[in-house]
């Protein structure tokens, strides 16, 4: 390439001027190619940006925030200490933000308000362009107020300030899926083994649990509510088998839950999915893949849903108009073993 040396691109860094010299353009031209601005042709801006690639210029960070008003950094707050739901949303989060050249400065608040207000007075002091926060319930906030900051504030997986913008996994979809697919492998009594009744999700699935098996024209008995637990799990197998008529499916609150119902069963002989088909919530893989047999289980897509939170960040920073509100993605159903296969399948 004309004007680049082995000398030239030794040395380090790179500056607008060393592309200019090295392209026999102006450094004003250099910053407009590299920009997509100015009026050349389009074989001038592609040698251009050939010349800097060669030479391994990297733009000045602090004058391109300067020069847009941006720091090209997002504020992520969490109260999920162990990460079970805010690691899958923030690896969405932060493929939707790094794809765009934006870097994610991740807080733990714990539910500490004072923690968490120092945290969100460092982000501000970074200059964030926006903060997303989630957590590890949708009906809990994180313990600081984040409607008043004069920045964009996106939640997901945890309970929003009133008009805000927020993401949230279909938890009623997601139990139509399971029972629904129960019906459709000819599963008739299908009972529903849950965790604590002070989460709203508990009775958000129970609900639409019960409508799915109306709907197929079968009985819902009353949800076995305990917690989100393999020893709930296990403890409440003896419950659903002292019936005339015990299951032939169960449908749990998580997969935790599922597991301990499938070591129940088994331990009485009874087995999965001949006899009884069972089917968990969250597909947290290193459960559900490890339990014997490996759990069908219904999947909150939160990479998915962490990524659309990101991108619907990115919209607010750029200036567009987004309406505010609660947006619910779908989940999806992960078949394995515990399920059996369909009549005929």
């Amino acid at each position: 390439m004309d004007g680049v040396t082995e000398e030239t691109v030794r040395r380090r860094p790179a500056t607008l001027r060393d592309v200019a010299r090295a392209a026999g353009v102006s450094v004003a031209t250099v910053s407009k190619a590299l920009n997509d601005q100015g009026r050349m042709t389009a074989e001038t801006r592609a040698r251009i940006r050939e010349v800097a690639r060669v030479l391994g210029f990297r733009p000045n960070g602090l004058a391109q925030s300067l020069l847009r008003n941006r720091s090209f950094t997002v504020g992520l707050l969490t109260n999920d200490t162990y990460g079970r739901f805010s690691l899958p949303v923030m690896a969405g989060i932060s493929e939707a933000l790094v794809d765009n050249g934006v870097s994610v400065f991740l807080c733990h608040v714990e539910d500490d308000p004072r923690l968490g207000q120092l945290h969100v007075e460092a982000m501000l002091d970074k200059r964030v362009d926006g903060i997303i926060a989630t957590g590890k319930r949708i009906d809990r906030r994180l313990p600081v107020d984040l409607s008043q900051l004069g920045i964009p504030v996106i939640y997901a997986f945890t309970e929003p300030a009133p008009g805000a913008i927020a993401f949230v996994s279909d938890d009623a979809g997601g139990a139509r899926l399971a029972v629904e697919h129960l019906v459709r492998l000819g599963r008739r009594r299908i009972a529903h083994v849950t965790g604590p009744a002070s989460f709203a999700v508990v009775h958000t699935r129970a609900d639409a649990c019960g409508a799915a098996l109306a709907a197929a024209g079968l009985p819902a008995g009353a949800p076995l509510i305990g917690t989100w637990s393999e020893s709930w799990g296990h403890a409440a197998v003896e419950t659903l088998l002292a019936g005339l008529e015990p299951p032939d499916a169960v449908f749990c609150g998580n997969d935790q839950i599922a597991r301990g119902v499938i070591d129940g069963l088994r331990e009485r002989g009874i087995r999965v999915p001949g006899d009884v088909a069972v089917v968990g919530f969250d597909n947290w893989e290193i459960m559900a893949g490890q339990t014997r047999p490996p759990l069908t289980s219904v999947d909150m897509n939160l990479a998915a849903l962490g990524r659309e939170a990101g991108l619907t960040l990115l919209s607010l920073v750029d200036g567009k108009p987004v309406e505010p509100g609660i947006r619910t993605l779908p989940c999806r159903l992960v078949v394995r073993q515990s399920c059996g296969r369909p009549p005929g399948g």
